[in-house]
């Protein structure tokens, strides 16, 4: 099966973060419409949207913040590229009963200036809404310039989101995605170049550096014996086939080679592969990054590996993988993950970290296994997993300023709307203010 036309992808940039402050969220939105573009009717439009949005949030939210960005697409051939707004707005609390109703006109809160979310929904060229009594409300609203491009049209395929730690400037988490049809690639996501912004104000924690440790599912660093020599993790230990597979052999210096010891794939589970191959049509590759510990030096480790995924001409998640691994030799490293989704949906891993990914549908969640290292310093054998992601279900891969304390319950309202507004919930619920947070989630390009 082939792609009639690839999937919709798009960059973001100057990510910033406003809790409690409308007045900054107004003035910062009619800074990003004036620079991108939007022109002075479609930059007020936007000013009034976000008015309304924040003028919801400080009202009634619980724990309510609002995220401003920069959207770029991707052009087709002969054609420019065009820059647009995109807000996201998350809080806790009450939620909505009846979504419908708030969105006819007349049907807005007090205190607000009284245009309505329904006026909102009209004035975006995207706009979705999720809510649910009790836990909350994510709005995700798009504003492009007019005429829209072309390129914007349809929802991108790839969407996440980074947020730095409390106190922090800049996040040591990153993402990203490209479109992959065996020439130079060229991808959307989202890298914190130039740092992002955060406002408001709260305690800044001490830096602290922190390595993956070998867990009981998968991910992290292996340890070090007294002799310095590196001992096999528990994860290892316990799997005969994984600790008795030869070692790697370097396809390049100091670079080990995917793993040799193999399964056949079968339908409906995760099987090591021996030699990953591409498969036909366009595919989709999906990166998701956490620079170690967190600050300046985890964003420039973040930063790295998400310039080397764009410019690596692999289009294998292993091959990529050896890629990011040499970029990031001289930053403080990172734990990486990396996803190939194919039109037919064959799902290619490779994972080296604390990378949480799993497959996630309406009644089923299932975790995709990483493997012990540190990206950029100490990597054991690459393996490239295979797997089949349904056409119902998304990809799902998050940092470890996540917990993974969610389900695929938590996420069954959710799986029709965008992938923005899904990553948008998973940071809402299980993302700490003590770490950077970073999720993605993709769908099969079909």
């Amino acid at each position: 099966m082939t792609l009639t036309r690839p999937p919709v992808l798009v960059d973001y940039e100057d990510v910033a973060w406003f809790r409690d402050q409308p007045e900054a969220a107004r003035g910062a939105a009619a800074a990003l419409g004036r620079r991108v573009g939007l022109g002075e009717q479609r930059t007020a439009q936007l000013v009034l949207a976000v008015a309304e949005l924040t003028g919801n949030l400080t009202k009634h939210a619980i724990d309510g913040s609002l995220l401003l960005r920069v959207v770029r697409t991707h052009p087709e051939p002969g054609a420019d590229a065009s820059a647009g707004v995109e807000v996201i707005a998350v809080d806790g609390g009450p939620g909505m009963a009846d979504i419908p109703a708030a969105l006819r006109d007349g049907m807005s809160t007090s205190g607000t200036l009284g245009i309505g979310l329904g006026a909102v929904q009209r004035l975006a060229d995207t706009f979705d809404i999720h809510s649910r009594p009790g836990t909350g409300t994510i709005q995700l609203a798009r504003f492009w310039p007019r005429p829209a491009p072309r390129s914007a049209s349809g929802e991108p395929a790839v969407a996440g989101l980074t947020r730095p730690i409390s106190g922090e400037q800049t996040c040591g988490d990153a993402w990203a995605a490209r479109a992959d049809s065996g020439h130079v690639p060229s991808g959307g996501g989202h890298a914190p170049v130039g740092g992002e912004r955060v406002t408001g104000g709260g305690h800044v924690p001490a830096a602290r550096d922190h390595v993956p440790t070998a867990g009981p599912r998968g991910g992290g660093a292996a340890t070090l014996g007294r002799s310095g020599a590196e001992r096999p993790s528990w994860s290892a230990l316990t799997n005969p086939r994984s600790y008795q597979a030869r070692p790697a052999v370097p396809s390049r210096a100091g670079t080990p080679s995917e793993a040799s010891d193999v399964r056949p794939a079968v339908a409906g589970r995760t099987a090591p592969v021996r030699a990953a191959v591409p498969g036909r049509g366009e595919g989709l590759l999906v990166m998701c990054c956490d620079g170690l510990g967190h600050g300046p030096q985890a964003a420039l480790a973040a930063q790295a590996a998400v310039q080397a995924f764009r410019a690596a001409t692999g289009r294998t998640p292993g091959q990529v993988m050896e890629h990011v691994h040499r970029a990031l030799r001289g930053t403080r490293g990172a734990a990486v993950a990396i996803a190939r989704l194919e039109p037919d949906g064959r799902l290619l891993f490779c994972g080296i970290g604390n990378i949480t990914a799993a497959l996630v549908t309406a009644a089923d969640r299932t975790t995709l296994m990483s493997q012990p290292g540190i990206v950029g310093h100490q990597m054991r054998q690459l393996r490239t997993y295979e797997t089949e992601l349904p056409a119902t279900g998304v990809l799902v891969m998050h940092s470890d300023g996540l917990s993974e304390r969610w389900s695929a319950a938590d996420l069954a309202g959710l799986l029709h709307h965008p992938p923005g507004v899904i990553a948008a919930s998973l940071l809402r619920q299980a993302a700490t203010r003590r770490d950077d947070a970073g999720v993605v989630v993709a769908r099969t390009p079909r």
